[in-house]
C-alpha cells in the first residue's frame, strides 16, 4: 500500500498544515480521501457570499479539481460528508448536489454546524472516491 498527499494545482492552498488529498494506491485502484472544500477561489477568497447555490457550485468544481488531479471524478464518489451553517438551506445545495451527482449515490452524512473557519461560507464538503488505476 502506497500514501500519497497532494495539493493539486486549480484549488486553493490550504491555509493551515494539511493536503487537499489523500491518495491510498491498493490492489487495483485507490481511494482519495479529499479535505472538506469550501466556496474560495484559488486566491482564498470567498465566492458567492450568503448564496448557497453559488457556493454550492464553487465546492462541487474544488472537488472535480481535487478528483481530477488523481484521475477521477465525482461519479466516483463513495461517501460525502456535508457541513452546512444552516439546514434550513438543505434544499438549495441538495439542488446543486443532485446535478453533480452520479445515478449511483455514495453513502452521505449532512449536519449543521455553527460557523466554518472561512468567515460567510455556508457549507463545506468532504468526499472520499474509489478511482481504479
Amino acid at each position: 500500500m502506497q500514501i500519497t498527499f497532494d495539493d493539486p494545482p486549480g484549488v486553493w492552498l490550504p491555509a493551515g498544515r494539511y493536503s487537499q488529498v489523500a491518495r491510498v494506491d491498493v490492489g487495483t485502484g485507490a481511494l482519495l480521501f479529499v479535505s472538506g472544500q469550501v466556496a474560495v477561489d484559488e486566491s482564498g477568497e470567498l465566492v458567492g457570499p450568503d448564496d448557497m447555490t453559488a457556493q454550492a457550485h464553487a465546492v462541487m468544481r474544488s472537488l472535480s479539481t481535487v478528483l481530477a488531479a488523481h484521475g477521477g471524478t465525482l461519479a466516483d464518489v463513495v461517501n460525502i460528508r456535508s457541513f452546512l451553517t444552516d439546514l434550513g438551506r438543505l434544499a438549495e445545495y441538495g439542488a446543486v448536489r443532485r446535478g453533480y451527482l452520479g445515478d449511483d449515490l455514495p453513502t452521505s452524512t449532512t449536519v449543521e454546524v455553527g460557523r466554518l473557519f472561512v468567515p460567510g461560507a455556508l457549507l463545506e464538503v468532504e468526499v472520499v472516491a474509489a478511482i481504479p488505476h
